[in-house]
């Protein structure tokens, strides 16, 4: 009840609420406001017992790092053989495509079964047949047709050189009897020579351009050896010789100088032939190196041709039963 004693309307007790004890410790202490406290200072850092983790120098960047893998030893030999069967199946593919490419070749009309002779060209009344095929297009790669045309050319104009020999010849006969073994001579070389010169050099350098015939260039490079020294000795014109060359003709000037003309012409052609035969020469022989074409394989050539050959094999066996009765006969 004494509550209700106390005169509301009084001024109450004069209390200094800074006064109370918590907040006067707060003033009266160390602890620095907020906006003074540093937390970097002595006091700090040694009350902080905390423990921190150092910064390294050289910070890099997280990388993952791939994991390679080594191929085992099975893998390895199934990956190879997996490669041999890739390649074995290209192989016969190509293989089959030219199989199938030569199979058309000699069936289509025209192909090597049914080609019939074309060289020379004689006419249709004539008795006399062309006795061999030429088709330069057809037989003779694109890259080499045109060395094969100059060949062909030189033998033309070798043949028709050799002609004009003939009457250069003649006409040295006409003046000079005693010039008469030229002019024999002369008959011969164009009638031995044409025919020779095509069979032993043209007709080779035309077969090893048509099939890569390693045999065929070693043949045509024997005999267009010898060839060219022919033409050389041709070109000098030694008397008594059968060829109009440079010597003949000179000493022909003060004898008649018409005919010394005429001779030199035909020493001229015979000089022409010898330099067309020296660049053709060194022209089929950088082909010839392109091609692939070896002794090795000139000599397996001639002795698969030798065996295969039914000529050789029949004078063979007659050979062998000749022999074996001999032999029995002997006993």
């Amino acid at each position: 009840m004494s509550g209700f004693d106390q005169n509301p309307f009084v001024d109450p007790v004069d209390v200094n609420p800074f006064q109370d004890a918590s907040v006067t410790q707060i003033t009266k202490g160390g602890i620095e406001t907020v906006e003074e406290f540093n937390p970097f200072t002595a006091s700090a850092m040694v009350n902080y017992s905390g423990s921190t983790i150092p910064i390294s120098n050289t910070s890099q960047p997280a990388v993952l790092q791939a994991s390679v893998v080594e191929p085992t030893p099975q893998e390895t030999a199934a990956a190879a053989q997996a490669n041999l069967l890739r390649q074995q199946e290209e192989l016969e593919k190509k293989a089959a495509e030219l199989d199938r490419k030569e199979k058309d070749l000699q069936n289509r009309p025209g192909g090597p079964a049914t080609k019939e002779n074309n060289w020379p060209r004689f006419p249709k009344f004539s008795p006399i047949k062309p006795c061999f095929y030429q088709d330069f297009d057809e037989d003779i790669p694109e890259e080499y047709q045109k060395i094969c045309k100059r060949m062909y050319y030189l033998w033309i104009f070798h043949s028709v050189t050799l002609f004009l020999n003939l009457l250069a010849c003649l006409a040295y006969f006409t003046v000079d009897t005693s010039a008469g073994v030229d002019f024999g001579l002369s008959i011969l070389w164009l009638v031995l020579f044409t025919p020779v010169s095509f069979l032993c050099w043209y007709r080779p350098v035309y077969k090893a351009f048509r099939s890569d015939s390693s045999f065929s260039f070693f043949f045509f490079f024997f005999v267009f050896f010898f060839q060219v020294g022919v033409y050389i000795i041709q070109c000098v014109g030694i008397p008594r010789w059968g060829n109009s060359g440079w010597i003949s003709s000179i000493s022909m000037i003060k004898v008649h100088l018409a005919v010394s003309v005429v001779m030199m012409v035909v020493a001229g052609f015979f000089t022409v032939n010898a330099v067309l035969a020296v660049i053709l020469l060194k022209m089929v022989h950088s082909k010839y190196r392109r091609t692939g074409a070896s002794f090795s394989k000139a000599q397996q050539e001639f002795s698969s041709g030798v065996l295969t050959n039914q000529t050789f094999q029949s004078a063979t066996a007659t050979a062998a039963s000749s022999a074996a009765q001999g032999v029995f006969q002997g006993h």
